[in-house]
This record gives structure tokens, sequence and C-alpha cells, in this order.
């Protein structure tokens, strides 16, 4: 059942009872309030790594966890191209936790956890893998699961955790300790292998094995980038890969039990119906009709979806003929607890007049998917968009921080940073790929106290932690603005 929103966020105590599932879900567990923001750039400046791999803003340091290639505890072989990633605390222990880990490869590579001749595929029992390629091989996508010691910044176990499917690329975690693995394709069977794809599958993070890959039918079949779950309500939404993505909902019959089904929705404006948020040029592809300003909020209502599995690949094609809003690449999600409840916000790639981002925030109703949310609508409101390349490009996975600040991950075509947003619009550099390859940022998370930023860079495929002195760094970035 969904509850309203006003019984279970507005109030000090529920503050409290909500920051643990916070914490749980990578968000800050203090209360910001945004205010309306002044977007400018600090002159905080990265030092130089002697190793040449990840520059940093003074005062942080990094260690390597792992890397593409390296023999796992289950004998198998650690995959590559890391991306989506999120920390979950184990029981009774915090000087340790859980990465579970996406890694965004299509149907065969020779960087898959059973090696360039796939022998080691014979270790794994067939019912774990979720497709077959014609030939027999497994699908090379799937999760790592990682138990990481945070005192001494070293890996004690790994195993994958998902087998068989295709480019995992961003998805989130959820309140009840599980990750969304979300398929970033939309393969159907017979190009390749046996079985559709463009699902999310549901990992636990403690499964100490590979899990049984179950898709989650009803949370729609598209090319699926993230997902980030409200603890207040259950609810799961959705961002989409595409140039003229949507944004989704999907509001569960059985809150914590997705594989119950639900219903998917898809977000549009009640003043404009299809509105074009992209803020492109006509000469670029866009609709200028509707200009989304910065520090203005548009009203927000849902429209059912319809035949969610989508055969033909065109769930956004039929959501945008009923009125749903256009989105520029949604990737990643980040939820963070402000002042009101929680907030949803979600990064557009190639958003904006630059091209080069934009980041959204959803504020739920009061009523959050029960039948009084025309009461009070949920609204939507252009948080920053990127004018340059000083201020980002080409964001991708995001997450909040316990200090208020959003971190995003670059996916550039040449330098690619690390940046934090701080609630009032100031954007500071905290690390840039000094690796000659510039492969993007993906995955970042903050252990569960908040102390440890762990960061994938997708290629050649390393797992990152990085510590340091937080608030000297953002108190710095202030004083060089």
């Amino acid at each position: 059942m969904l509850l309203s929103r006003r019984h279970l966020i507005r109030s000090a105590a529920s503050v409290a009872i909500a920051a643990p599932a916070l914490q749980l879900l990578g968000a800050c567990a203090t209360t910001v309030t945004r205010p309306h923001i002044i977007q400018r750039v600090s002159a905080l400046a990265v030092r130089p790594d002697p190793a040449g791999l990840l520059d940093l803003a003074p005062g942080l340091s990094y260690a390597v966890l792992s890397r593409t290639g390296m023999e796992m505890s289950d004998g198998l072989l650690e995959p590559g191209a890391h991306d989506g990633m999120a920390a979950f605390p184990v029981e009774g222990d915090p000087s340790r936790c859980l990465l579970v880990r996406n890694h965004e490869l299509g149907a065969t590579s020779p960087v898959s956890a059973f090696g360039v001749d796939l022998s080691r595929a014979r270790r794994v029992a067939q019912d774990r893998i979720y497709d077959l390629s014609h030939s027999g091989k497994p699908f090379a996508g799937g999760t790592t699961t990682t138990l990481v010691n945070l005192k001494t910044k070293r890996v004690e176990r790994t195993h994958l955790s998902l087998a068989g499917t295709a480019v995992n690329c961003a998805g989130g975690p959820t309140p009840w300790g599980s990750w969304l693995s979300c398929e970033e394709t939309d393969i159907v069977a017979g190009a390749g292998g046996g079985k559709h794809h463009g699902f999310i599958f549901e990992v636990p993070a403690h499964a100490t094995a590979l899990v049984q890959p179950a898709p989650l039918r009803a949370m729609g079949r598209f090319r699926h980038e993230a997902a980030a779950v409200d603890p207040a309500t259950g609810i799961v939404y959705l961002t989409e890969d595409m140039g003229d993505s949507l944004f989704y909902r999907f509001l569960p019959n059985a809150r914590g039990e997705l594989a119950k089904g639900g219903r998917l929705q898809a977000l549009a404006l009640v003043e404009q119906p299809a509105a074009d948020t992209r803020n492109w040029s006509r000469e670029q592809g866009g609709d200028p009709a509707l200009r989304m300003v910065q520090n203005r909020r548009y009203a927000v209502r849902w429209i059912d979806m319809a035949d969610v599995e989508a055969p033909d690949s065109d769930l956004r094609m039929r959501g945008r003929n009923s009125g749903a809003a256009v989105f520029a690449r949604g990737e990643g999600m980040a939820l963070a607890l402000e002042a009101a409840g929680p907030a949803v916000y979600f990064a557009c790639t190639s958003g904006g007049a630059a091209q080069i981002g934009q980041i959204w925030r959803y504020i739920p109703s009061l009523f959050e998917g029960s039948p009084r949310e025309a009461e009070a609508p949920a609204e939507l409101e252009l948080f920053v968009e990127s004018t340059g390349e000083s201020d980002f490009e080409y964001c991708d996975n995001i997450v909040a921080s316990q200090r208020g600040e959003l971190i995003v991950c670059e996916d550039g075509e040449g330098d690619n940073f690390i940046r934090a947003i701080a609630p009032d619009g100031l954007i500071y550099t905290l690390a840039r790929n000094a690796d000659p390859g510039k492969s993007e940022f993906c995955g970042a998370c903050f252990s569960p106290d908040g102390a440890t930023l762990f960061v994938n860079i997708q290629n050649p495929g390393i797992t990152l932690a990085i510590t340091g002195d937080w608030t000297s760094v953002h108190r710095n970035a202030r004083q060089m603005t």
C-alpha cells in the first residue's frame, strides 16, 4: 500500500527514521535545504598523480581495490567494463561493506568472467545463466559482489553474482538491501541469443553465490539506465538512455517485492503535453517552444503505460504520443534527503543548449502514487544545466553525499572528471582520470559511513576507494571561487 508522504516524511521524527534507509541508498543522511542556486565554478585544481592514474583534489587519496582479469573467490575472472555500483552495510560490522557492481558487457566479450576461451564457464550451473548465444556461450554482462575492508582498503572476497545478461549499465540500490541491475539494450530473442533483453534484475547484496536471474518484466523492457527507490513509498524511478528518452516510475503491487508486479508510468508536464525538456535548438533537433529554466518548478502528472514488455521496442514512442515529456539521454540517479523529504535527481547526458548535460530534480507529491496525488502534484525542476566543459561535460552516474553535494561522474570525449555540486550551485572538481585511455568514471557511491567514495574507471576496468577530509575539500573549493 502506498501511504501519504505527509505521514511518512513531514516530521523530524520521520526524517530520523528515513535516514538509515537513505544511507543504504547512498543518499545524504542529513537534511539539506536547496535554495535557488547560483551556478558558478570553483578554481580548485587537482594534484597530478605520480602513478598516472587518478589526479585528486588536495586532501584526498586513493587505493586501487581491483582490476579487470583478477581471479575472484569463485574461480572466475573479474569482468571488465565496470559501471554502476552501490555500497551496502555488513550487519554488525561497520569496518566492512559490500560493493555490488555492474559490468557493461555485450553478448560476447573477451573480458568476461569466463576467460577468453570461456573455459571457466563450466564452473557455472546453466540455470544461473540468463541467456546463451546460439553457439552456447554465456552472455558476458552481469554483476559482481565484493566484500571490502574499509580499514585496510582491501578486497576480502569477490564473486560473480548475476550472469548471462547484457550491457548492465547503471542501476540502483534498494532500501531492503538489494541492487537493481539495469540492461541498457533492447536485444530481441533470435538476435544473437535465445531471450529478450532490456530488463531489470534484482541482486540481493548479501548473496554469496550467483542469483537466479529473473527479469522484472512489469518494470518494462527498454534501454534501462538507472533506478532510484524512494524509501518512504517503495516507488522506483527509472531513466532511459536514448536521445528522446522518457522518465518513468514503477508503482509496485507490494512494497519491496518487485517480482509481484505493478504499474509502469511515464512523466508528463501538466501545462504542456509531450514537452521537450532538452533545451535544444530547432537545428539541434529540439523543440524550443518551451524553454526549461532553472529555479522554476513544473507541475507533473503521470501516464499509465501499456504493453510494457514492448516487443517492438517502442515504449518511449507510445509514451510520447500519449503526452509524456522527452529527455536527452537519461542516465544516473541519486536520492537525497532534503528538508521536505527525499528528492530524486537524474542526469541527462546530452541535455541543454550546449548538449553536454543537465541534472533534474524531481520533488514527489505529498501523496505520491495515491489517488489523491492531483491535490498536490509532484514537481520537476531543472537543477543545473552545463554551459561549458568547466561546469561538467556529459554527466553520467551521480550520487548524493552526506554533506549535501551531488557527486557527478563524467563520460566525455577528452579528459573526464568527478565533479561535486554543492546545494547552492557551486561546482568544483574532485578528481581527473589521468590514465592515458581517458575512460569514463562510473558507479560513484559512498560507504555506509560516508567516509569513502568508491568509483570505477570503466576501461580498462578499475575500482578505486577515495578517502580524505571531505569537509576541507569543500571549504577550499569555496575559498577558490
